[in-house]
């Protein structure tokens, strides 16, 4: 929100800076976000008045100007504005001024004749993106005085950052509240201007027909009708830059006017060119397959939960977000149908995002309007557009249903609750009166207070928004440091629970960086590497692409991999902790419980390790099932429990068959690693095939209990064997055979070499094993070890077709 601070000054007496009344505003939680002049640095521009405008000699679009500064005597200007002409006031650049863009005016000489200076448009220095002409000021604008001066340009602006619960903040009115219970003034209003209460609004009795079929929805509509207004006249310049240093482009009276009251009191409006208007306005909820054109030219089809405006032919407006093309405002537009409603947060929450539309009316009634100030914002944009440009007003007409408005509930505050929370106590008239500077009806109770906010604050509901209130009208800084009464005592961790910070280490160190992406992800990606899983579909998705919730954490990490690929990066190692979501027992889309599983995901692509002149060849193959599945390995040896997890080959949609492999833990599943599947790899454009990883943190990571274990006194004793089986064992079923039938004298067990080529049949493969064993209690004999090594040989023979190799 931008807040001019020459704007704010006529509705509260300001005794600060504007940099002061930012860090104020801040500290009661408005943030100040930026603060920045009104317009940028010039210099010699002056307001003048041309006094003749003929056409150059040598060129049909340029004219000859006299122009007066009102000091010494007329100067020759040339001019190629087409709206150059006797009797304008606008802005002249006289010799040596200095324009934005570091510009210096010089005497010229065009097409042969001598300009001693430049007609500026608003372009030009700096006041508009775009202008089809020189400035046109006021015909009373002072000749010769400085530009800066006379709009005053060296105003500030306060760009504010009002947080969602705030939607009275989103105007003048709004943030002058807050700045008068800082300072204990006033609010003052708006100071009158030239033409402004100087004519009755309401002259003339036509009415508009207004009815509202749904007022749970619409509980109050304010109407009125203006006939003969000059659209096409511009609107003053005063307004013009008003919206322009709150962020809104100047377009015609009419709309400049909504624009104005919407800025200045919160309350969005609407007008509608009246001759376009048939039948009645009737406010209801839309019929299966009505459409709108909107202002945009959007044509949109409506739902039977969007409240809609109509007339006899159909609609004209989406309640609380868009007019319609079919009734817009021209230039042509003679007569103007007003409109300032209230629409309830539930009827217009949500809608809008449906369209792609984020509209300023939307934000305003999605957060809550002032449900008493439509009649206050009719009158004003009466006010202000028949002073503006003509016309006559007639009486307002008025639907409401007193019934369905809101009302604000009375909520008890209780002297020790707020000095409980606060850790600090403050006078009862103190509190009171920060209350009531918030335009709050309190009354005293014995305990504390009973208070009923006002019809815009929608926020205060509950105790705790009353001391946070309190407590940020007094001041935060107000609360001294105090020493907690009683000692501070944090919990342990639980010994079973890996602490986070090893955790990310552990991979940190092996060369990943960390990433945080949105727990909510594209379901058409989601899709294709999860058709099986069912996700959940938020409601309100803040875009089309990021509307699901994550069943997993690799759509995420797949497109910042991607995002990294097109930065030129070779080799990618990204990891993530968070949630990902699964839907039990519910399908797609629909409602059922959810569970939240803590999980560790990454993902490795590119070079196995980062280039450099003194690496073999094979170091410098891009990453592999291997590389990964090692990386996997060392987070699992944290747990202090290695032998309980497993590898199994199995098959998962999204990820290459034959290159994936389950995880188990004591046999029960834990996490996912693999290559994605070359279909995948293909469509997402990956340079190389991405190497993935997924582990259900609580389940797989949890730290086995250190236990004491005795140290044998006795001798190692190492036997190596070499067995010979066919491709299909895994290693996981050949060293289970080994640790089974060895018993609990087998101390470890290390491969140290695996051989395919002659000496060995095709389709089979030579694994090397070393096998270490140790006794706790007596030296192990020669014959103990050969009978061990025996009944090894014996049992991969029949449960392994194994073979010794000699």
């Amino acid at each position: 929100m931008r807040i001019p601070y020459s704007w704010l000054t006529e509705w509260v007496s300001v005794a600060w800076s504007a940099q002061e009344l930012g860090s104020r505003l801040t500290m009661a939680g408005l943030e100040l976000e930026a603060l920045e002049p009104a317009a940028p640095v010039f210099s010699g521009v002056v307001v003048a008045e041309i006094l003749a405008a003929e056409k150059h000699p040598q060129a049909d679009k340029l004219r000859v100007c006299r122009v007066s500064t009102g000091k010494g005597e007329p100067l020759q200007i040339v001019c190629g504005a087409p709206n150059a002409r006797a009797g304008l006031k606008s802005a002249l650049a006289v010799l040596g001024a200095t324009l934005p863009g570091d510009l210096t005016i010089k005497a010229a000489k065009l097409r042969g004749v001598e300009s001693a200076g430049m007609l500026c448009s608003a372009k030009e220095l700096g006041l508009a993106e775009a202008s089809g002409g020189i400035l046109e000021l006021p015909s009373d604008a002072p000749a010769g005085e400085d530009l800066r001066e006379y709009l005053a340009l060296d105003d500030l602006v306060l760009e504010l950052n009002i947080t969602p619960n705030r939607g009275d903040a989103m105007s003048i009115i709004g943030v002058a509240r807050d700045v008068a219970a800082l300072s204990g003034g006033k609010l003052t209003g708006p100071a009158a201007r030239k033409g402004q209460g100087s004519r009755p609004t309401a002259v003339l009795r036509d009415a508009f027909g207004v009815y509202v079929d749904s007022p749970s929805g619409c509980p109050k509509f304010v109407g009125r009708v203006i006939r003969g207004v000059n659209n096409k006249l511009p609107s003053p310049v005063w307004m013009r830059e008003r919206l322009r240093r709150a962020g809104v482009r100047s377009i015609s009276p009419v709309v400049d006017v909504t624009n104005y009251v919407m800025l200045e009191l919160g309350q969005p409006m609407h007008a509608y060119d009246l001759a376009k208007l048939t039948g009645e306005i009737r406010v209801r909820f839309g019929r299966a397959g009505e459409t709108i054109t909107l202002l945009d030219g959007k044509v949109v089809e409506v739902q039977p939960d969007v409240l809609l405006i109509t007339d006899s032919s159909g609609p004209v407006g989406i309640a609380g977000i868009m007019g319609g093309q079919r009734t817009a405002v021209g230039a042509e537009t003679t007569d103007v149908f007003f409109e300032a409603a209230y629409f309830s947060p539930d009827t217009v929450i949500g809608r809008a995002l449906r369209w792609g539309l984020t509209t300023d009316a939307s934000q305003r009634f999605e957060r809550g309007v002032d449900p008493s100030q439509q009649e206050r914002a009719v009158e004003r944009a009466t006010e202000l557009l028949l002073a503006m440009a003509g016309g006559e007003g007639g009486p307002a007409t008025i639907q409401k249903s007193k019934e369905h408005l809101p009302a604000r509930a009375e909520v008890t505050l209780r002297r020790k609750q707020l000095a409980r929370l606060l850790g600090a106590a403050f006078d009862d008239a103190r509190v009171r009166a920060s209350l009531e500077g918030l335009q709050m009806r309190v009354e005293p109770t014995a305990e504390g207070w009973r208070v009923v906010p006002p019809p815009h604050r929608f926020d205060i509901a509950i105790e705790a928004d009353l001391i946070e209130e309190v407590a940020r009208i007094i001041g935060y800084q107000e609360i001294s440091e105090a020493d907690a009464q009683v000692p501070q005592r944090f919990g342990s961790l639980p010994s079973a629970r890996p602490p986070e910070r090893e955790m990310l280490q552990a991979l940190a160190l092996r060369g990943y960086h960390e990433a945080i992406t949105y727990a909510f992800v594209d379901p058409q990606l989601q899709g294709r590497l999860f058709p099986e899983l069912a996700a959940i579909a938020l409601a309100n998705p803040i875009a089309s692409d990021l509307s699901v919730m994550r069943v997993s954490l690799w759509p995420g990490l797949l497109k910042a991999a991607l995002e990294n690929q097109h930065r030129q990066q070779d080799r990618i190692r990204l990891f993530e902790h968070g949630a990902r979501f699964v839907a039990t027992g519910a399908a797609a889309g629909t409602a059922g419980p959810i569970r939240e599983v803590d999980t560790l995901a990454g993902i490795a692509c590119g070079q196995r390790l980062p280039e450099q002149w003194g690496l073999p060849r094979e170091m410098r193959a891009p990453v592999d099932f291997f590389d990964i599945k090692g990386d996997v390995e060392t987070l699992l040896a944290a747990t202090g429990a290695r032998a309980e997890f497993t590898f199994e080959p199995q098959a998962l949609s999204c990820l290459h068959p034959g290159r994936a492999a389950r995880l188990l833990r004591k046999g029960e599943p834990v996490g996912w690693l693999g290559e994605l599947h070359p279909s995948l790899v293909k469509a997402l454009d990956f340079t190389y095939p991405p190497m993935l990883f997924e582990l259900d943190v609580e389940a797989a990571l949890w730290v086995e209990r250190s236990a004491y274990r005795e140290v044998s006194r006795f001798p190692q004793v190492r036997r190596d064997l070499a067995v010979v089986v066919d491709e299909s064992v895994a290693l996981s079923s050949l060293t289970e055979r080994v640790t089974f039938t060895a018993s609990s004298l087998l101390r470890d067990l290390r491969v140290f070499d695996v051989y395919r080529g002659p000496g060995v049949e095709a389709g089979r493969k030579s694994v090397a094993l070393g096998l270490i064993f140790q006794d706790i209690s007596r030296t192990l004999t020669e014959d103990a070890v050969a009978a061990l090594m025996a009944d090894v040989v014996a049992d991969l023979r029949v449960s392994l077709n194994a073979k010794i190799r000699e």
